[in-house]
Formats: structure tokens, C-alpha cells, sequence
């Protein structure tokens, strides 16, 4: 018998949960609870039923993560994750935040996630902001000083000149490039 909780990795928001949802429970698995990198089976499953689940998930592009540092290294990128989309600033450092949520030394955190994805957690928290903006230029409902201010940056010109280092086009250039490659629906 296996168990009945089991960490996601890739599972990067609320739709890759309603996704995998839907893929388990056609399948008969009873879902207890599903969020960001977490699955709560109702039930404990057999061996058999495992390699099923398993199938299941990675089909989805998603996958099991069995060992301890693979599930921090994952926590710590759920949680990086959650705090760029929620559009609210964080109101302490982001290692005091991580510290505080894992339970766990930032320093311990830091080596850890560097080992095993390559990049430090500020890279990594960095390119998620950045992925979020381009996101939000592409929706087109917010101006750049809102964007800038969303992703808790301390000015705009702060954010213009990251996302000008990071993806080699500054804000307002990118959001031209976005509207010129773009071709509607009726002139397809």
C-alpha cells in the first residue's frame, strides 16, 4: 500500500490542480484535496494503482517528487510562485518569508535550492517576476507603473531596467512587439 499525500512538481496553478483533478477523479481516484503541489488522496492505493497515478500525472506534464530535498526545493517555488501572483508585496524579505513558511534556515534553503535547480532562489524569484510582468503586459489592463507597483517593485524605472537586463527589451518596446505580432481572429 502507498500512501495518500503526494508533492506535485510543475503544478504551477490553480488550473494545473483543476486539470489533474479532473485526469485522477475520471480515472476513480477519490481526491480528499488538491492545491499547489499537493495531492490528497481519500484513500491509501495499491501498488498497482500507484503506477497508475503516476502514468496519470506525468502524462499531464506533471510529476511525483519522492525525496525530501526534491519536495523543499519545490515548496520553496510553490511558495515563490503564490507570492508573485497574488499582486500583494511581501511584507517582510523574501528569506525571512521562506524561513519562516518551511520551517527551515535560509541559508539551508538557499544551498539547497541552488543545488539542485542551478540558480539562487532571488534568480529564481526574479524570473518569475519577470514572467508575471510580461504576463500582465501581454492582458494590456494595466500601465507599466501598475505592473511595477504589483510585483512590488520600489519604482518603475527599478522594474524597466530589470526587465530590460532580463529579457533584453524594456517594458513599453515589449508591449509593441507583443500588439505587432499579434493577428486578430478576423483576419485569420
Amino acid at each position: 500500500m502507498k500512501n495518500k499525500h503526494f508533492h506535485i512538481k510543475n503544478m504551477v496553478c490553480s488550473h494545473c490542480a483543476e486539470v489533474l483533478e479532473e485526469k485522477l477523479t475520471n480515472a476513480d481516484f477519490k481526491i480528499q484535496k488538491i492545491e499547489l503541489g499537493e495531492l490528497h488522496l481519500a484513500e491509501t492505493i495499491s501498488e498497482s494503482n500507484y503506477a497508475r497515478l503516476v502514468t496519470i500525472i506525468r502524462d499531464n506534464g506533471f510529476d511525483i517528487i519522492d525525496d525530501e530535498n526534491s519536495r523543499i526545493v519545490e515548496q520553496v517555488k510553490q511558495l515563490i510562485i503564490q507570492q508573485v501572483r497574488s499582486g500583494r508585496p511581501l511584507k517582510k524579505n523574501l528569506s525571512d518569508y521562506l524561513s519562516e513558511k518551511i520551517h527551515k534556515d535560509y541559508q539551508q534553503l538557499s544551498r539547497l535550492f541552488s543545488a539542485v535547480e542551478g540558480k539562487s532562489i532571488e534568480r529564481y524569484f526574479i524570473l518569475q517576476k519577470i514572467e508575471r510582468a510580461k504576463e500582465l503586459i501581454v492582458y494590456d489592463e494595466k500601465t507599466l507603473s501598475q505592473i511595477a507597483l504589483e510585483l512590488d517593485y520600489s519604482s518603475q524605472q527599478h522594474f524597466s531596467r530589470q526587465f530590460k537586463k532580463e529579457t533584453g527589451l524594456a517594458p513599453s518596446h515589449f508591449k509593441e512587439i507583443k500588439e505587432n505580432k499579434r493577428t486578430s481572429i478576423d483576419q485569420l
